[in-house]
């Protein structure tokens, strides 16, 4: 049952914010994304009953996803929107009601602050899930309404075993209903005979399971791509370097002109 009156504000007013918005002004045609950059727990949820070190897994973000995000951003001069909270909060990639948007078990390890009701659902949604894509929304608003053609890329990285299962991808390229942006990202990966790039692997996207990009960038109608890099590629500064340069130079290859003709 819910532990929060509906009168209280799941944030507080020194916590961070749901958000945070990088160089917004950005000339990139660009426009990333990170679903799952944070692992903070607002502190009224007490680490939602977490004591050990699962907060810091892979089960509360996306570990290296935001520090390649922001190296991205850098590199390309493109504005970039980042998640404040832990996806154990509530999942900003998930749509709302799914099992996996509050999840009650996660990588096989129970949630106990997440054995809630509908209106403390509401609540999570209201002060994590929603300002994030309204954020979004806005900026992709301020594009269209200025002619600016835009591209939507997330960026998210995935754990090398899940349950047991190793994952020999180093990288994934995933898509839902438009493969033309992931089709040039998974052809310049794969030129490099050293990776090994999932289609879709390990994860594929669908409108039951995922929000970005069915929201922002098929709704939309914009080129986009989910790109999931794994995460002992991005442990130190120099993987993500690395990576980092190897995805900007793919995108700099990419005419946006020629996908829109091909759609």
């Amino acid at each position: 049952m819910s532990s929060l009156p509906p009168a209280v504000s799941l944030l507080e007013p020194d916590e961070p914010p749901a958000f945070e918005v990088v160089n917004p002004e950005g000339r990139s045609s660009a426009v990333l994304l990170c679903d799952h950059a944070s692992n903070l727990v607002p502190r009224r949820l007490a680490r939602l009953g977490l004591y050990g070190e699962e907060l810091s897994e892979h089960i509360g973000w996306d570990l290296g996803a935001a520090r390649l995000s922001r190296r991205l951003s850098a590199l390309l001069d493109a504005p970039l929107v980042l998640s404040g909270y832990s996806r154990l909060v509530i999942d900003c990639n998930r749509p709302l009601g799914s099992p996996t948007s509050i999840p009650q078990i996660s990588g096989g390890v129970p949630i106990p602050g997440n054995a809630i009701d509908a209106a403390e659902a509401e609540a999570r949604a209201e002060a994590c899930f929603w300002p994030y894509h309204r954020a979004i929304r806005a900026l992709l608003d301020a594009r269209r309404d200025a002619g600016e053609r835009t591209a939507v890329l997330c960026v998210h990285s995935f754990t090398p075993s899940l349950l047991g299962d190793d994952r020999p991808w180093h990288a994934a390229v995933l898509y839902g209903r438009d493969r033309r942006l992931a089709a040039r990202f998974l052809e310049a990966l794969r030129r490099d005979p050293a990776l090994c790039v999932g289609d879709n692997e390990p994860y594929r996207i669908t409108e039951g399971g995922d929000y970005s990009v069915p929201a922002h960038g098929e709704a939309r109608g914009l080129p986009h791509v989910l790109l999931e890099i794994r995460q002992d590629g991005l442990a130190s500064d120099e993987q993500v370097e690395a990576w980092a340069q190897r995805l900007a130079a793919i995108y700099r290859e990419i005419d946006l002109s020629q996908l829109a003709a091909q759609g």
